[in-house]
C-alpha cells in the first residue's frame, strides 16, 4: 500500500477499539467495518463470526435504506439526461393512484406527505407477492401531511420511485441499477439477493445473549426501500463515488445537489436533515451526508466527510441495533481526529483574463466590506471581511454573468455593470449593488446617496 494511503498505527488501533466496542457493547453476532480515504479503502476490520469465521470486507450484509442512495442517483441521471425535471408531478409517467400529486423532488426529499409505511402487513417481513402492484402498496390513508409541509420519511415513496425508473428505462430497476451504476463502478457484490460468503441476519434477545433468526424476503415493489446486499468494499467504492462523482455514472455537480439539504435539521438536536435520497448529519463540527440502513436482522450505516475526504461503513447483522451507523460516523470522525487531511499544494493560476482580475479586492455592500476573489475557472468567491455576512462562490455563465453556488446567493446572478464609457460601474447580485467605495457616490447605489457626504 503506498504511503500516502497508509494509516497510521495508533489510527488503525483507535478504529479497532471503536468497531470491537461497538460489536461487543451493542451486542452484535457480527460487525464490519470499513474506511476510504482519498478514493480508495484504506482500513477494514470485522469482529464476531459469520458461518464460524471472522467476517471481512467481502462478507454480504443487507444495507437496508441505503439502497435509497441508489435509487435517487438512478432518478439523478434521468434528470440529466432531459427525461424529467425534479420539480414533475410523479404522476406525469408513473400511473399511481396515491403518490401522483408529488414532485420527484418531494418523493426523494421525503416531503412528499406520504405515509412512512406500508399498509398491511410489515412488509420487511413478509413477502412482496402480498402487494404485487403499486396500487397495493399503500393502506387506506396514504396521504398523511400535505405535500411540501414537512419532512416525514416514507418508504413507500421511494417504492414509487423505484417504478418511475422502471417506466422511463422499460426494465426492471434492479437491471437498470447494475448496468448503469453497479458495473462501471466495479461493485460486482452489490446484489438483490444475498451471494455467499453472506452473514445471516438476527434479533438479539433483549434481556439475555441469545439469537433469533430474521426471514429475509423478497420485499417486490417495495425493494427500492432497502431490498439490496453489499460488502464494505463495494459500499466503499461507492462512496468514493459519491464523493468525486464519476461522468460514467453522475457528475460532481448533481451529487451536491444531493447532499444540498432539502429540508431543515430534524429531531431536537437540529443535528440533522435530508437532501435528494441522502441524509445529511453535523457530528463533531462535521458535516456528513450518506445514509443509515436497517432491515430485519440487519442495519448499517454509510457516511462521507467531504471536508476530510474520509468516507466509513459499519454493517452488522442484528435487528435495529441503531449504534451500527454511530459506529460508522465515528470511524470518520477518528481518521480526520487523528489525520487532519493535507491540503493541496497551493498553485498560481494559469493565464489570467486582466478585466477579471481587475474585479479583486475590496467591494462594499452599503458600508459592509467584501473581498472579492477570483480561482480557478473564472469562479468568484466573495468574503465579508468583518466575519459576519453573506459569502458565496460564483461560478461563470457563457453569457458574462455568475450564479451563486451557495449561502445565501444560491441560484442568484451576479452582474458586472458597466458605465456608458465601459467602465466597471458596480456589481449587482440580484439587485443588491455593491460599489468600490462604501456608500459610493453616484446613481449606482439604490435610493441615491446623500450629496453632503460622510460626516
Amino acid at each position: 500500500m503506498s504511503a500516502s494511503y497508509e494509516l497510521l498505527p495508533a489510527t488503525r488501533r483507535a478504529l479497532l477499539h471503536r468497531l470491537a466496542t461497538g460489536q461487543a457493547e451493542g451486542r452484535t453476532p457480527s460487525l464490519v467495518g470499513a474506511v476510504m480515504r482519498d478514493g480508495r479503502m484504506v482500513w477494514s476490520e470485522g469482529r464476531g463470526s459469520v458461518d464460524g469465521a471472522e467476517p471481512g470486507a467481502d462478507t454480504q450484509y443487507r444495507i437496508g435504506s441505503i439502497t435509497k442512495v441508489f435509487v435517487a442517483v438512478l432518478v439523478m441521471r434521468l434528470r440529466d439526461e432531459g427525461l424529467l425535471a425534479l420539480d414533475d408531478r410523479l404522476g406525469t409517467y408513473v400511473d399511481t393512484t396515491e403518490g401522483g400529486g408529488a414532485t420527484i423532488a418531494q418523493l426523494l426529499s421525503h416531503t412528499a406527505g406520504l405515509a412512512a409505511e406500508t399498509g398491511g402487513p410489515w412488509w420487511e417481513r413478509t413477502d412482496g407477492g402480498l402487494r404485487p402492484e403499486l396500487a397495493d402498496i399503500f393502506g387506506e390513508r396514504a396521504q398523511r401531511h400535505e405535500a411540501g409541509r414537512l419532512h416525514h420519511y416514507s418508504n413507500p415513496g421511494f417504492a414509487l420511485l423505484g417504478a418511475l425508473v422502471e417506466r422511463l428505462r422499460g426494465e426492471d430497476w434492479y437491471e437498470v441499477l447494475r448496468r448503469e451504476v453497479l458495473q462501471p463502478l466495479g461493485m460486482d457484490r452489490t446484489t438483490l439477493a444475498p451471494l455467499a460468503p453472506h452473514a445471516e441476519g438476527w434479533a438479539v434477545h433483549p434481556w439475555a445473549d441469545v439469537l433469533l433468526p430474521e426471514p429475509a424476503v423478497d420485499t417486490g415493489r417495495m425493494a427500492p426501500a432497502g431490498q439490496l446486499w453489499s460488502t464494505a468494499a463495494d459500499l466503499c467504492r461507492f462512496a468514493a463515488f459519491l464523493m468525486n462523482g464519476d461522468d460514467r455514472v453522475l457528475g460532481a455537480a448533481s451529487l451536491a445537489e444531493m447532499r444540498t439539504p432539502e429540508t431543515e435539521p430534524q429531531g431536537p438536536d437540529r443535528a440533522g436533515g435530508y437532501g435528494l435520497g441522502m441524509q445529511l448529519s453535523w457530528r463533531d463540527g462535521r458535516f456528513l451526508c450518506g445514509h443509515a440502513g436497517t432491515m430485519p436482522g440487519f442495519v448499517a450505516g454509510l457516511w462521507i466527510s467531504h471536508q476530510d475526504g474520509v468516507a466509513a461503513v459499519a454493517l452488522g447483522n442484528a435487528t435495529s441495533h441503531l449504534h451500527v451507523p454511530a459506529v460508522a460516523a465515528d470511524l470518520v470522525c477518528t481518521v480526520a481526529e487523528h489525520e487532519p487531511r493535507i491540503p493541496e499544494p497551493w498553485r498560481p493560476l494559469g493565464a489570467v483574463d486582466p478585466a477579471l482580475l481587475a474585479l479583486t479586492g475590496p467591494w462594499y455592500w452599503g458600508a459592509a466590506p467584501f473581498a472579492l476573489r477570483l480561482g480557478a475557472d473564472r469562479e468568484l468567491r466573495l468574503t465579508p471581511l468583518d466575519g459576519a455576512g453573506r459569502a458565496a462562490r460564483f461560478h461563470p455563465e457563457a453569457d458574462g454573468t455568475w450564479t451563486g453556488l451557495d449561502g445565501y446567493y444560491a441560484g442568484e446572478t451576479l452582474t458586472v455593470v458597466r458605465d456608458a464609457g465601459g467602465a466597471v460601474s458596480h456589481l449587482d447580485i440580484g439587485t443588491f449593488v455593491l460599489t468600490r467605495e462604501p456608500y459610493g457616490p453616484g446613481d449606482a447605489v439604490p435610493g441615491g446617496v446623500d450629496t453632503g457626504g460622510w460626516r
